[in-house]
């Protein structure tokens, strides 16, 4: 099984912390040179200068704030032209919590800048140098909440249902040219997003952090959260060459606890 990625440039999103990171760090292990995105430039740096060079990899980053689609938009102008781009991770952080119905719609217009224009941006960036490439992998990090919705993250389950019908769109269209696009579907997994979400949960209802930990976990069938590296894992395995007749589908890393097939 060729797992490959020699050669290759990869650019991934939101990629100081987390399943970012651990993506970044999973594909250059596998030789990729790695374009990191974030907006902390010191963060950044300290990434870079951990990634894996042992293949004479090259690692770069672009500081970039996703809250901002136009300076994004010409970031990538100036960055990448000369630049070859196989693989676009796509990773942003989640939507605050909270019921659907109460959310503002300036709510939903941030989240819907943040995801989904975002990744339109990143994906019209690089989709011409892939085809010249004859190779492309474009990986969405979205939710299991594209199978089935999450209590209380209803901004989040709104939009992240929408990149899942654009993944799948673009799948659709793309595959012709060796170009597939994938969404990878991360449960509970132990990163900073997660701790968030169990504070905002603990001072709503008044239960400990621990305890709301125990919940999430128990409502795997693995009895616990996810560490980041498996879903880079995931991630990294749709990047390579192994997965190059998989195309336009939803890959839930949850411990099996989405109820859904």
């Amino acid at each position: 099984m060729n797992l490959d990625l020699s050669g290759k440039t990869a650019i991934v999103c939101g990629s100081t912390q987390g399943i970012g990171k651990a993506s970044a760090e999973e594909l250059a292990n596998m030789g990729a040179n790695i374009i990191l995105i974030a907006r902390n430039e010191d963060k950044l740096r300290i990434v870079q200068s951990e990634l894996d060079q042992s293949k004479g990899q090259k690692h770069e980053y672009l500081v970039a704030d996703f809250s901002k689609a136009d300076e994004l938009q010409q970031k990538l102008d100036a960055f990448l032209p000369g630049k070859s781009v196989h693989i676009l991770i796509n990773n942003t952080g989640g939507p605050a919590g909270g019921p659907a119905h109460t959310a503002s719609i300036e709510e939903y217009r941030i989240a819907f800048n943040m995801h989904l224009i975002c990744n339109q941006i990143l994906a019209q960036a690089v989709i011409d140098k892939m085809k010249d490439a004859g190779y492309g992998r474009i990986i969405n990090i979205i939710s299991t909440s594209v199978k089935q919705p999450l209590p209380n993250l209803g901004v989040s389950n709104t939009i992240r249902g929408a990149v899942a019908n654009w993944s799948k769109t673009l799948a659709n269209e793309l595959g012709q040219f060796n170009i597939t696009v994938n969404n990878v579907l991360p449960g509970a997994t132990s990163t900073a997003r997660l701790d968030q979400i169990i504070g905002n949960k603990a001072d709503k209802t008044g239960k400990s952090k621990e305890d709301i930990l125990a919940e999430m976990s128990a409502a795997s069938p693995m009895n616990r959260v996810a560490r980041p590296e498996e879903v880079a894992n995931a991630v990294a395995f749709l990047a390579s060459p192994a997965a190059s007749y998989i195309n336009g589908i939803n890959v839930p890393v949850d411990g099996g606890r989405t109820k859904s097939l």
